[in-house]
């Protein structure tokens, strides 16, 4: 029921295994997959009927600790990023829970959600040397991708969006990410409990991204192998 991926992209490394393993199981539908091969640590998966009518999705998954699923890509990937990083999307399911039993569902999300659900669906996490962040930060793509791009060597970009990763079975050049921030009280590390601990809801509200073309990174597409891939303003836009 699921479309072929291309497991060895690297921006799938991270989910690989359980990805692999949970395509496999053709004749069983993507939360009885997800279920079957779930650490203690992730939440159980329960079919999309399971959510009540009028109930909210987030709330409803801090209330009962079940993650309702559809079977497409798009629930695919957001339960392979629960099975790699359960304390990172249990901390953003907090913060969705807590907004809303503070505020209700309303017309609008507020600031706090509006950054929750970007990360959560189009995020991404960078470990790089601080050159590459000037260059990022500062949207300077020739210093990031070519003059600076020896330094790639050092770097690592996790994609942790699900909808971002579900863009990607069919990569386009304008595939961008949200690139969370460097905070001055945490390291970029990668691991699971180090990126749960960096997501405070003051810092969050702030929007602490910054959009990085992801094929634009040195080994991630062929063509950029060209300086030439850059000079694409639609893409590699300037800052404002």
């Amino acid at each position: 029921m699921l479309p072929a991926v291309d497991w060895a992209q690297p921006w799938l490394a991270p989910y690989r295994a359980s990805g692999e393993a949970v395509a496999q199981a053709s004749d069983a539908s993507v939360a009885s997959a997800l279920q079957a091969i779930k650490p203690p640590s992730a939440p159980d998966f329960v079919h999309q009927d399971s959510l009540p009518a009028g109930q909210a999705y987030e709330a409803h998954i801090f209330q009962t600790r079940t993650v309702p699923t559809r079977d497409n890509l798009h629930d695919f990937f957001n339960g392979l990023v629960w099975l790699a990083f359960p304390q990172t999307k249990r901390r953003l399911n907090e913060l969705q829970a807590a907004e809303i039993a503070r505020t209700g569902i309303g017309a609008t999300r507020g600031p706090l959600r509006d950054a929750l659900t970007l990360f959560d669906e189009n995020g991404a996490v960078l470990d790089a040397p601080p050159a590459l962040w000037d260059a990022l930060v500062a949207r300077d793509w020739h210093a990031l991708f070519v003059t600076r791009r020896a330094l790639w060597s050092e770097a690592r970009l996790l994609v942790f969006g699900h909808a971002l990763l579900e863009k990607l079975i069919a990569p386009r050049k304008a595939a961008t990410a949200h690139v969370l921030l460097p905070d001055s009280a945490c390291s970029n590390a990668l691991d699971d409990a180090a990126l749960a601990r960096r997501l405070g809801p003051e810092w969050l509200a702030q929007k602490p991204f910054v959009p990085l073309p992801v094929l634009g990174v040195p080994g991630w597409c062929a063509a950029n192998a060209s300086a030439e891939y850059y000079d694409d303003p639609k893409v590699f836009r300037p800052r404002p």
